[in-house]
């Protein structure tokens, strides 16, 4: 509309990251074939939702996506997504929207019988896809569908780590003033990570650890399937734990090394709704200060919400209570705001917006449109047009 520049915000957007994304170096990670299991499976009980866990939507996007998104940032050479609950809806979703470039297959764990035998499945799906030298001397990325905050950089950081400490295993932790709740790192007497325990299995010794296990991790190859095969449902849920694979790598004499996150809340799960909406606030933070940097002013960020997928020119201004969803478009000098709420929209270069809902609508430059208007889906306004208060229009209307 009007030549107006408009930029991307999709995640994967390398160009877009400004000051919040590091950029990733994919040179150093060259070295040897490097890989990535996603485990997406899981039913998602606490969600309480007929929707499988890994669709689950953050602002606007199933949150299995911006896993997909942080590992596109790597030199990985097939990823496999494990599927198990809602397998084919995942599936479907994951092809159609995850990055291009990814070389994604799908396996499907048919029975949930724990994160050890989840990878053990994926390792089926790995197998075929490298020669037996390869395979071994390669390394894999392991991390679940639901920590959508991890960024690309510090998955690269990981791998680099492992890399550097060549040792079997690398895992992602954090370091917490509290930890209670998560799982702790236990190293021997030699400062070797020995063990991962559960925060209700620790001693008091144990519980004052302040190094916490995150769900990602970095192995080689060539040793995680052994360990695999060495795990036991020996626990209260009969299940196999990933978790345990750290012992028995340890007993075995292999290193297993640490790579300390940056910021704790990137590997942040979510397992319920109330995480759902703190993963979705930190999101929404990330995307206005990154439209902030580009030039867009914001009044209250706090009070502004924009889905991934949305685009803005420079110039825009957005007033507290502006809601921009799906594909919406707004082009340069326009005002939004207060309280506008828009889907799929297409806004012309100084367009002013003023408590406005419309849906798959087009609004010309120059227009004028509120207080306290509805447009009718699909409504188009020309260039210039105004349309008054407390109006429900449609194509043609004016006020």
């Amino acid at each position: 509309m009007g030549g107006t520049e408009i930029h991307s915000l999709a995640p994967c957007d390398s160009e877009s990251a400004g000051e919040v994304f590091q950029e990733v170096d994919n040179r150093a990670m060259n070295r040897r074939p490097l890989s990535a299991i996603v485990l997406a499976a899981g039913e998602g009980t606490r969600m309480r939702s007929g929707t499988p866990k890994p669709l689950h939507r953050l602002c606007g996007r199933p949150m299995v996506l911006y896993v997909l998104d942080a590992l596109g940032e790597l030199a990985v050479e097939r990823v496999v997504v494990v599927v198990g609950h809602g397998a084919t809806e995942v599936t479907k979703t994951i092809q159609a929207e995850a990055p291009q470039h990814l070389a994604i297959e799908f396996v499907e764990q048919p029975e949930q019988r724990g994160t050890g035998d989840a990878v053990a499945v994926a390792l089926t799906g790995l197998f075929g896809s490298y020669g037996a030298a390869d395979f071994d001397e390669g390394d894999v990325i392991v991390l679940p569908g639901d920590t959508p905050l991890v960024l690309g950089a510090t998955l690269a950081s990981l791998v680099e780590g492992h890399r550097a400490g060549a040792g079997a295993a690398t895992l992602l932790t954090a370091r917490l003033d509290q930890p209670s709740g998560y799982s702790r790192i236990v190293r021997d007497k030699d400062g070797r990570v020995a063990r991962i325990v559960d925060e209700h299995d620790a001693t008091e010794h144990e519980r004052q650890i302040d190094e916490v296990a995150t769900t990602v991790y970095c192995f080689r190859h060539g040793v995680l399937a052994p360990a695999l095969r060495r795990l036991s449902p020996d626990n209260s849920l009969g299940e196999y734990y990933l978790t345990d694979t750290v012992a028995v790598l340890h007993d075995a004499g292999y290193a297993v090394t640490t790579v300390v996150v940056p910021d704790p809340a990137e590997a942040m799960e979510v397992n319920d709704r109330a995480q759902l909406a703190s993963a979705e606030a930190e999101l929404r933070t990330r995307i206005n200060r990154r439209w902030m940097l580009r030039g867009v002013t914001m009044w209250d960020p706090g009070q502004t919400y924009l889905d991934a997928s949305v685009r803005l020119a420079g110039e825009v201004t957005l007033l507290p209570g502006v809601i921009l969803e799906g594909r919406t478009t707004v082009g340069g000098g326009a005002v939004l705001g207060p309280s506008v709420h828009l889907v799929d929209c297409e806004v012309g270069a100084g367009a002013v917006l003023s408590h406005t809902v419309a849906s798959h609508a087009v609004i010309g430059e120059q227009c004028s449109v509120g207080p306290y208007v509805v447009l009718e889906r699909g409504a188009r306004l020309a260039s210039g047009e105004r349309r008054g208060p407390l109006s429900a229009s449609g194509s043609g209307a004016t006020s």
